[in-house]
């Protein structure tokens, strides 16, 4: 369907589609048949955002916001950026498919009867041909630089300065083709819970994220952190997943960044009104298995979705504890900037409330470039050898898309 929306918009000279694939607003997917997303200046980023808090219920997203907020928002290092530091562009109406497989046209306005005509002729249409593209050769992060950076992360927290911190290094991949599609055939292959498109005159970003940053239904805020990874060998390697399970650094990593969660939710929330209903749950996601845990926090009805942010960006699992000085850290032992990698990318909707992923396995394309950022969770007992071959896990699905080609182009 996101195939078909990209060639009406190009037929039409419109601006593409964004999307939002997964389990996204109770359902499997929201895409947004053509929308603007424009640059949006960083001391607006927050505040474009405030819409009413939405339905208790999930149920009908009708439009909304959809965009950005990448991790430059609140990072201090003086980087130049290939991309805005935040993006959103407005859609009256998205085509929404429930958690059955049922396609609904929703509109904020009232729609023009030939616009839900052809919409619906859209969705009983054949689809496109894949398009082709080419890419490479992939351009690896030095791993002594990143060895190093964990050592000297490990030389802060020994030093009391920090309790943990995520570090990050980076892909580097020339692109020529529609990255788009890239992101069509990566949520098909993949199939993660909080995948996520968007595109502009700056670029675009193609997120296959398994994690949930925020999602807010009225009073209900609920994050979702992820902290703790092995290699996922096949659907029955139970192996890797019990070893998770019963690892000292990776417990010790999800119940850091849990706490963290708490705290900045807590910021904001009604007294009392903070929970965790699942700790340290293991999950299977593409290529890896998970640590996951949720966080539930009850917000007063009129609380601002701004002063939510404020209170929660950048989310915890990819920053560190206490946060601002792990921060701190953070911009002075990667060697590049974060962009959008690391912040988050979603929709808010005055009908549906406010739904953010995590922008980790995120591919950025700006100037024939796709930049792909990895890293993870540092603590006293991180092994330098051990949070490289993490990183190499992590990269893996995502480099996978762009060799072989998957259209054979």
């Amino acid at each position: 369907m996101l195939r078909r929306l990209a060639a009406r918009a190009h037929r039409r000279g419109l601006p593409p589609p964004a999307a939002l694939t997964g389990d996204w607003f109770g359902g499997g997917a929201v895409l947004a048949p053509s929308v603007e997303v424009k640059a949006v200046a960083p001391e607006n980023a927050f505040s474009t955002v405030d819409l009413p808090a939405g339905t208790a219920e999930p149920g009908p997203v009708g439009g909304g916001w959809i965009g950005y907020l990448g991790y430059g928002l609140t990072d201090p290092g003086p980087w130049p950026r290939r991309l805005p530091t935040a993006a959103w562009g407005w859609a009256d109406h998205v085509l929404r498919r429930d958690a059955g497989g049922q396609w609904w046209f929703e509109s904020l306005s009232r729609p023009e009867p030939e616009l839900v005509a052809e919409l619906a002729g859209l969705v009983a249409g054949d689809d496109p041909p894949p398009a082709g593209w080419t890419a490479g050769p992939v351009a690896e992060p030095d791993a002594d630089e990143y060895r190093k950076a964990v050592r000297s992360c490990v030389e802060e927290i020994a030093a009391g300065e920090i309790f943990q911190a995520n570090i990050c290094t980076r892909f580097a991949v020339p692109f020529r083709g529609d990255p788009l599609e890239l992101f069509a055939v990566g949520s098909e292959r993949f199939r993660p819970a909080r995948a996520a498109y968007v595109a502009g005159a700056w670029g675009a970003v193609a997120s296959l994220s398994p994690e949930r940053f925020l999602s807010r239904r009225g009073r209900v805020v609920q994050s979702s952190p992820i902290k703790g990874t092995l290699p996922r060998r096949g659907p029955q390697d139970d192996g890797n997943a019990e070893l998770l399970r019963r690892s000292a650094k990776d417990v010790a990593e999800n119940v850091m960044i849990v706490d963290m969660a708490r705290n900045d939710l807590g910021r904001v929330a009604e007294v009392g009104r903070v929970s965790v209903p699942r700790l340290l749950d293991v999950q299977a996601h593409p290529g890896v298995w998970h640590l996951v845990s949720d966080v539930r926090a009850e917000v007063p009805a009129e609380l601002p979705n701004s002063a939510l942010l404020a209170a929660a960006f950048p989310p915890a699992s990819v920053t560190g504890a206490p946060k601002p000085r792990a921060l701190e850290v953070i911009a002075a032992l990667e060697a590049h900037p974060r962009e959008v990698y690391c912040g988050a990318v979603g929709m808010v909707s005055p009908l549906a409330g406010l739904e953010l992923n995590v922008a980790i396995r995120t591919l950025e394309y700006a100037d024939g470039v796709l930049h792909l950022g990895v890293g993870g969770g540092i603590t006293a007992d991180s092994d330098p050898e051990r949070e490289w071959r993490e990183v190499l896990t992590k990269a893996a699905p995502a480099l996978s898309l762009l060799t072989p080609n998957p259209s054979g182009a």
